[in-house]
């Protein structure tokens, strides 16, 4: 993923050096009923939910292929399954796009028990692209660690030499929490060198949502450490924490063994097109992620969102109709670890950019789509309003401009491009998020035949209206409008932030 990510700053150097030409199309923008795509739209509309096979589709990546960390034997065979569904569905130019991660994990065994003051076995799972005890395990006393004051922590981390750390959050946090999540690394690392023998706190110092649930997951972009970080249960967290309050220091016991690959390993994004009938080569990327985590089927997420996207390429493929230009369906992997799928296409198609609409994903679980997010992108927003507007007898709609960094939208964002978030309502999600809940059973399949539906129409109305919908945004643009969305620090704390100084006069004051 390194390599992907020097490619990916060139990308955006690239951008800085000659910028990318705007949309010149001033014209007052027109829906459906106005642009001639009504037609269409009407004929999609009933392929896609009258004749779905959404659901089939998720039955058969939850049931049959299940948990899929990217990298694994599980993922490779869903990068097949994938690609001949594509090819059953229909779509042309189908393939795989391989790329390198910097190092592939595995899980093993989380053993935990609770041995004072009282006797009992304690629920964890390891987070993702973590550590091992020694063979055997090791057990330690419990001392807490406050996630609101990281600074202090990483100072005096010496204090955990053979401890067990229990992450909790105490008082008012010193820092936006994805700034404190970015610095939960270096302590992670120094706990590591310290010796500490693991960290209880995955979901850093929030207990695990759901009953009796963990719920695993990376802990940066392309992050891995040495030392072990679990997720406990709720139950078992809270119990730790009520009796340190009280003055009692628990002892415990685990025994964690994961493995890690020596050296990168390799992935691949599943691609297949719809050809356009009149300007071929712009082109929309739809899709999900491929990829899972492991302690279920990866149902919600995002066998959710790959289903919604081969059911949208069905419905319109089965209507007959072709958009003026390409929809590229696009199964992303290595999202999980970093979004590293989609910073990979973004490099690898570097010459295609300017002639890039955008790109459209779903990827927030099993909930019913109320809206679209522009990525950034508010010279959009009314001309989408109009779309959505369209589909009022449908389904109600908002249509904003905010960047969604937490998926594979990202990247497109970056680079100037709308980067369009589905947005879902996301109630039941927070329980299957990473979690052994997060199976087939979660998803209503009259959900997932109407998001893939709206899916399908948002996607052909984009690529078939007469107007270009987007093109890409210079550089100081694009700067600008990420310091707006208050992106800025995150992706400079995550070393994604492409730009120098370009924006600089707007920065976050965050």
């Amino acid at each position: 993923m390194q390599r992907v990510l020097v490619g990916f700053m060139m990308v955006a150097a690239s951008l800085c050096a000659g910028g990318l030409p705007l949309r010149a199309d001033d014209r007052p923008p027109k829906g459906p009923d106005e642009d001639g795509t009504k037609p269409a739209l009407v004929r999609i509309a009933g392929e896609g939910l009258l004749n779905s096979h959404a659901f089939e589709y998720l039955t058969q990546l939850s049931d049959d292929i299940g948990g899929r960390v990217t990298g694994t034997p599980a993922e490779r065979k869903a990068e097949d399954w994938g690609a001949a569904k594509m090819k059953s569905i229909g779509l042309e130019n189908v393939h795989t796009e391989k790329y390198t991660i910097w190092r592939g994990w595995s899980r093993g065994t989380a053993e935990a028990e609770l041995l004072t003051p009282v006797r009992h076995k304690l629920h964890v799972d390891a987070m993702g692209w973590t550590g091992s005890t020694p063979a055997g395990g090791a057990e330690g006393d419990v001392v807490t660690v406050n996630m609101f004051d990281i600074d202090n922590e990483i100072k005096n981390v010496a204090r955990l030499k053979g401890k067990v750390a229990l992450v909790i959050t105490k008082g008012k946090p010193s820092k936006d929490f994805m700034m404190l999540f970015a610095q939960f690394g270096d302590f992670l690392k120094a706990a590591g060198q310290a010796g500490a023998i693991a960290v209880i706190g995955g979901q850093g110092g929030g207990k695990s949502s759901g009953m009796n649930l963990t719920h695993t997951g990376i802990l940066g972009f392309n992050a891995d450490f040495a030392v072990p970080v679990l997720s406990m249960t709720a139950e078992d967290h809270g119990q730790l924490e009520r009796f340190l309050e009280r003055g009692i220091t628990p002892r415990v016991r685990f025994n964690v063994q994961n493995a890690f690959t020596n050296g990168p390993v390799e992935t691949a994004n599943v691609v297949g097109e719809i050809r356009g009938r009149e300007h071929a080569e712009e082109i929309l990327v739809v899709g999900g992620h491929l990829d899972s985590w492991d302690l279920a089927e990866g149902t919600t997420d995002n066998g959710s969102g790959i289903a919604t996207t081969l059911g949208a390429a069905d419905a319109i493929v089965r209507s007959g109709q072709r958009p003026r230009r390409t929809i590229r369906f696009v199964l992303f992997t290595g999202e999980e670890q970093g979004l590293d799928g989609s910073f990979a296409y973004v490099h690898q198609h570097k010459s295609e950019l300017a002639n890039h609409l955008g790109d459209l994903v779903l990827d927030f679980g099993q909930g019913p789509v109320k809206g679209f997010q522009m990525g950034g992108r508010d010279d959009l927003v009314s001309a989408f309003q109009l779309f959505a507007d369209s589909l009022s007898h449908f389904h109600r709609l908002e249509v904003d401009d905010k960047v969604e960094s937490g998926t594979d939208t990202l990247p497109f964002s970056i680079v100037g491009l709308p980067g369009i978030n589905m947005l879902q309502e996301t109630t039941d999600y927070k329980y299957t998020h990473h979690s052994a809940a997060d199976a087939l059973e979660a998803q209503k399949p009259d959900v997932l035949t109407h998001n893939a539906t709206l899916m399908a129409l948002a996607a052909f109305w984009i690529a078939d209206r007469p107007e270009r919908f987007a093109s890409p945004w210079p550089a100081e643009r694009t700067a600008k409008m990420l310091r707006d969305q208050h992106e800025y620090e995150e992706l400079k704390a995550f070393n994604l932030w492409p730009y120098g100084d370009l924006g600089a006069e707007n920065k976050d004051k965050r």
